[in-house]
């Protein structure tokens, strides 16, 4: 059965070659429709193969059950990003890209800019259907909305988890109709054993990566963990079919300690 497309996507993040290209296709296998990768993963070309091979072993479905996100390594100009999308969109040998997200804010409000631009002209060519950003604090947010155009962000994908609630973030830019989607929904693993994470997965007989996602999925995120391995695969999407109750989430909802797994978009960075 398949799962909701933009609810649980696969994270191809550090992982190359024929081990990216066997867990695209296992996740494919167990229902997964969203894949997620970025042209800094250098494995591009083994997502859409892996996608492109599944659906040629599989005629009942299409390219557009698919939704396939990658996203821009750097932002220097408007000629650079639009050289760099086409190149994606042909490397992964789809025809078209669902989401194309600006990877990170640095280094400037300049390229920042010059990049979105050239992201708007990319959904006017029909090279991608929609658009975002990635790592984007509400100060590089307000940015591109005050620039305006013609295709909206969708989309920001940021560290969001239990130990990492960015309210403000959240609530600023969901008011502007933008899909929170957690790219580190696991936390990295730094809080798998936290005494609180394990006495909710024990009440629920779940794991606590599940926790962690179905936390994510009750705050309304998309959520996008990483695995090269098949039983993880098969693991997370244990995340459907049940629900975190109020109290669970009471508990839950207290462990905010601002743990950054990886970098921080904080609205004063990349000014």
């Amino acid at each position: 059965m398949a799962i909701g497309c933009r609810d649980l996507a696969l994270a191809c993040v550090e992982s190359l070659g024929a081990e990216c290209y066997q867990s695209v296709k296992w996740a494919l296998e167990e229902g997964y429709r969203h894949i997620d990768t970025a042209e800094w993963y250098e494995n591009e070309a083994e997502c859409g193969r892996a996608i492109r091979d599944w659906l040629a072993e599989n005629p009942t479905a299409k390219r557009q059950d698919i939704f396939y996100t990658t996203k821009l390594m750097v932002n220097i100009d408007y000629d650079h990003a639009l050289v760099a999308m086409n190149a994606s969109v042909d490397i992964s040998g789809l025809g078209y890209v669902d989401l194309y997200l600006i990877h990170g804010p640095q280094p400037t409000k300049e390229a920042r800019l010059a990049s979105w631009k050239a992201c708007q002209e990319g959904v006017r060519l029909g090279w991608v259907r929609s658009i975002g950003v990635s790592n984007f604090g509400n100060h590089h947010f307000n940015e591109i909305l005050e620039a305006g155009g013609p295709a909206p962000c969708t989309v920001n994908q940021i560290d969001l988890h239990p130990f990492m609630r960015r309210e403000a973030l959240v609530q600023h830019q969901r008011s502007h109709g933008v899909l929170l989607e957690a790219w580190g929904p696991l936390a990295r693993g730094k809080r798998m054993n936290h005494p609180v994470i394990l006495e909710v997965a024990k009440k629920h007989n779940k794991t606590a990566a599940q926790v962690f996602l179905r936390w994510g999925l009750q705050q309304g995120y998309s959520v996008i963990p990483k695995s090269v391995k098949h039983e993880r695969i098969v693991e997370n999407k244990g995340c459907f079919g049940w629900q975190l109750d109020k109290d669970d989430l009471a508990k839950l909802d207290v462990l905010d300690e601002h743990l950054v797994t990886d970098w921080d978009p904080s609205d004063d960075a990349w000014a």
